[in-house]
């Protein structure tokens, strides 16, 4: 079968991963909400250390632990401590509570590099439905409330104008982002997902005129980044996470310059 080839299969992964975090890595670039991601992307680890103690499929606890996050983070913002200092606090502290907790965890002998820079190439078929699952949600999701969302981004006081509350849109995106992280952990792990999240929508920005057509482009980069990562992986011989954000990084040096000329 088609999908008994490794190669092929991280390669469906990596496209899968790179159409969810288009429209939401938008989101994130506009609302300049970045350090909020990788704050979610490392209480992930934690996730992956209570699947592991629970005896719980990875994806379930990597998902309870960045939607636990987000909404702390989202809770506890304006409370007497500035956004960024609380997303260091929290960031930190979930990904260092997570790498110490496993070592408590009987008879669990695991690769914490594969969780934190991600082993796209162990991807299994069904790694691959949970992946174009996720991306699904959150392609829905993001599509069925795009208007109000952006509306939302743009100005609070035009989402009560327009007779909807913003923090609901924030919940959307805070449940988007968890989703995101959940499926993204195996293929560019959790120091990672947050450069898939904001390079690609930052290198469509330079291109883009209108929002529909920023995330249409940052799909695209994401997708063509993750095969151009594997295909550098592959003939150089390097990690391949790694190397599908460097070459995310290459699009955004490429298009940033584009902008420059062309300005």
């Amino acid at each position: 079968m088609i999908l008994d080839d490794f190669l092929i299969r991280a390669a469906l992964a990596g496209i899968g991963v790179a159409l969810a975090a288009a429209p939401l890595g938008c989101f994130v670039v506009w609302r300049r909400m970045a350090f909020f991601g990788d704050a979610t992307a490392h209480a992930a680890i934690l996730g992956v250390v209570l699947s592991l103690a629970l005896s719980l499929p990875i994806i379930a606890g990597a998902l309870v632990a960045a939607l636990a996050m987000a909404v702390t983070v989202s809770t506890l913002s304006g409370r007497g401590y500035s956004m960024d200092t609380l997303l260091g606090v929290l960031a930190h502290s979930a990904l260092a509570f997570g790498l110490v907790s496993v070592t408590f965890v009987p008879g669990v002998r695991i690769d914490l590099t594969a969780y934190l820079f991600g082993d796209i190439l162990a991807v299994s078929k069904g790694d691959l439905g949970v992946i174009w699952g996720g991306a699904a949600v959150v392609i829905g999701l993001i599509g069925w409330r795009w208007q109000r969302l952006l509306l939302s981004t743009l100005s609070e006081d035009l989402a009560y104008s327009a007779g909807f509350d913003p923090r609901r849109e924030q919940l959307v995106l805070t449940i988007a982002l968890a989703i995101v992280v959940a499926v993204a952990i195996k293929v560019v792990g959790a120091l990672l997902i947050g450069a898939m999240l904001i390079i690609p929508a930052a290198a469509a920005r330079a291109l883009s005129t209108t929002p529909e057509r920023m995330a249409v482009l940052a799909a695209l980069i994401g997708g063509l980044s993750a095969l151009g990562g594997l295909q550098g992986a592959f003939i150089l011989d390097t990690p391949a996470g790694p190397s599908m954000v460097c070459v995310a990084a290459m699009f955004f040096a490429l298009t940033t310059l584009f902008k420059a000329f062309r300005t």
